[in-house]
C-alpha cells in the first residue's frame, strides 16, 4: 500500500496510464459510478480550499462513493492539540483513504507514515500540491499533445508556490523542457527545486512572454508571509492583462492553479489560451484516476510502505516544518543529488 506525497511517487508511465482513465471517465462517466460503491474518503483540509475540497469531494461521489469531510483545524481535535500522527491514525479507522491539505510542510508525509490506509497529499505549507500538479499535467497533456521540447514560463510566487514546486518536479522528467522563472528576487524559486533543471531566471514577464509554450501563473500568496509589509510590497508584481497577451505566441496555454486574486485581468478569461478553468475540470477527473489506482492498489497490497529516509541524529529547525509542532517528531533525513542532507517533511537543511 502507497500513498501519494510528492509528484515523484508516481513514475511516467502511472501518469500515462492516469490520463488515459481521466480520458475515459470524462468520455464514459456511467461506466464508474459505482466503482467506490462502500468506499468512504475523508477530506482533512486544516487550510482554506474551495476547488482542491470540492474537487476531491465530487470526485468520490462521482465513483459511487461516500466522504467524511473535515474542513479548518478549529472542527477538529487538532484544536484540542491532537497530532498529525494521531489524527491518521484515528480516521484508518473510519474510511478506506484519505485526502489531507495542512499549512505545515512535511504534515501529509507524517499521516502516510502512521495512517493504514492511502494518503493523497493535498498541499503541505510551501511544499508540495501533487493532486493540481494531475490537473495542470492533464491539461497540458490535451492541448499541446504531449510534454517533450516544451518551455514552460512560471510567473509570481515561486519560492513558496507549492503548485509550482510539484509541476518542476512532473515536468523534469520528459526531454527537453526549459523553465523560464519569472519572479521578483525575494520570490525566487527555493535552490533544491532548480537542481538538475535547464532554467532561466528573469523579473520580468514582458521578456519572458514571446518564448513560451505554457504560461502558470500564480498568486503572491498572503498566507506565507511572515512580514505583513513586505507583502503588501511584491503582491502586485505581475498582472496578465489582454496588452500582454499579445506578446505571447498563438499556441502559448495560459494555465493557474487558482485562486486569482488580481494577477490575471478578468478580460484574459476570454482568450481562447486561457486554460485555468479547464484545469478545474482536469482536475476532479485526475483526482478520480488517483482514488481508483490507490485504493485498487490498497486491495491488492494493505502492507504499509517503508518510511523514507533514514535517522542521522540531526533535527530539522524550520519553523514551516511539521516537525515544529508535531509530538515527539521522527526527524529524518535523505540525501538530495548534491549529497546534502533534507528533511523528508520539508526539504530543509538540518542544523
Amino acid at each position: 500500500m502507497r500513498s501519494v506525497i510528492d509528484i515523484l511517487d508516481l513514475s511516467v508511465d502511472e501518469l500515462e496510464e492516469m490520463y488515459r482513465t481521466a480520458i475515459d471517465i470524462e468520455a464514459h462517466p456511467e461506466k464508474y459510478t459505482r466503482a467506490c460503491e462502500g468506499k468512504k474518503l475523508a477530506t482533512l483540509f486544516f487550510e482554506p480550499s474551495t476547488r482542491t475540497r470540492m474537487s476531491f469531494e465530487a470526485a468520490m461521489y462521482e465513483l459511487g462513493g461516500h466522504v467524511i469531510s473535515v474542513t479548518g483545524a478549529g472542527s477538529s481535535s487538532a484544536a484540542k492539540g491532537e497530532s498529525v500522527a494521531d489524527t491518521a491514525k484515528t480516521v484508518s479507522h473510519y474510511v478506506d483513504v484519505i485526502a489531507m491539505r495542512h499549512p505545515k510542510e512535511g504534515a501529509a508525509q507524517v499521516a502516510a507514515d502512521n495512517a493504514s490506509i492511502p494518503v493523497i497529499n493535498a498541499g503541505d505549507g510551501g511544499h508540495c500540491h501533487p493532486t493540481q500538479t494531475l490537473a495542470d499535467l492533464l491539461t497540458i497533456y490535451k492541448e499541446k499533445g504531449g510534454f517533450d521540447g516544451l518551455t514552460v514560463g512560471l510567473c509570481g510566487d515561486l519560492l513558496y508556490g507549492r503548485t509550482v514546486h510539484s509541476l518542476i518536479h512532473a515536468l523534469q522528467r520528459y526531454k527537453g523542457v526549459r523553465f523560464v522563472a519569472v519572479s521578483p528576487t525575494e520570490l525566487r524559486l527555493p535552490e533544491y527545486v532548480k537542481q538538475g533543471i535547464d532554467c532561466v531566471e528573469t523579473a520580468s514577464l514582458e521578456e519572458a512572454l514571446p518564448s513560451l509554450d505554457i504560461l502558470y501563473m500564480t498568486r503572491i500568496q498572503r498566507e506565507r508571509f511572515d512580514d505583513p509589509a513586505v507583502y503588501e510590497r511584491l503582491k502586485d508584481s505581475y498582472v496578465l492583462t489582454p496588452e500582454k497577451m499579445e506578446l505571447a505566441r498563438p499556441e502559448c496555454r495560459v494555465l493557474h492553479p487558482l485562486p486569482r486574486v488580481n494577477e490575471i485581468s478578468v478580460k484574459v478569461d476570454d482568450d481562447p489560451r486561457a486554460c485555468y478553468f479547464k484545469q478545474v475540470k482536469n482536475g476532479k477527473l485526475m483526482r478520480m484516476a488517483l482514488i481508483l489506482k490507490l485504493l485498487d492498489e490498497a486491495e491488492r497490497d494493505p502492507l504499509p510502505a517503508a518510511k523514507p529516509g533514514v535517522r542521522t541524529g540531526k533535527v530539522c529547525r524550520n519553523p514551516r516544518c511539521i516537525c515544529s509542532v508535531e509530538q515527539e517528531p521522527d526527524f529524518r533525513f535523505r540525501t538530495d543529488a548534491a549529497g546534502r542532507l533534507r528533511c523528508v517533511y520539508c526539504e530543509a537543511v538540518p542544523e
